[in-house]
């Protein structure tokens, strides 16, 4: 399917609900393609921009006496203390959370749009479909964040020692 036949039939599908184009693919076929080439592109691109903040220090007395390496020594010391501790580093299950939350608002929304204009099954699992694409690619995108539990524990094992954390960068 060339980009342009895609485009034209998915948007022949959104504005009309019929597929425009090839007339032998059904309408799931063609949007099932659409939300797949969609999740390829942004998870790619997420994957692409994400980092491992790093808490960001105020330049107070204590700081200015120990010296950045100690420091460097010691925020490793309290991340290691909170995965010692139990503390997941990552948002761990965001994918399949969204994902859910996702499908169901979609399928919702397909269904009631299905309703006043007809067909609301395959708009509702249309909906679903286009629901959960959007969850996991947001999902992804987040479940590389760190866990503000993790955050919250390394913040407090720097305050004990001393340290004035001003933020995650």
């Amino acid at each position: 399917m060339t980009m342009t036949t895609g485009l034209t039939g998915i948007y022949g599908l959104l504005s009309t609900g019929r597929c425009i184009g090839r007339p032998e693919q059904d309408v799931m076929t063609r949007f099932t393609a659409f939300l797949v080439t969609t999740l390829l592109a942004a998870g790619s691109s997420g994957c692409a921009s994400t980092s491992n903040p790093e808490p960001k220090l105020y330049p107070n007395n204590h700081l200015k006496q120990v010296g950045s390496r100690t420091a460097l020594r010691d925020i490793t010391e309290c991340k290691q203390l909170a995965l010692t501790s139990g503390v997941n580093e990552h948002k761990d299950g965001e994918v399949g959370r969204k994902a859910a939350g996702g499908a169901a608002i979609g399928g919702a929304t397909g269904g009631a749009y299905g309703l006043v204009r007809g067909n609301a099954a395959e708009r509702g699992l249309a909906g679903a479909a286009a629901g959960a694409a959007a969850g996991t690619v947001r999902g992804t995108m987040q479940s590389s964040e760190t866990s503000p539990v993790f955050r919250n524990f390394v913040n407090r094992c720097l305050r004990e020692r001393g340290y004035e954390v001003i933020g995650w960068q």
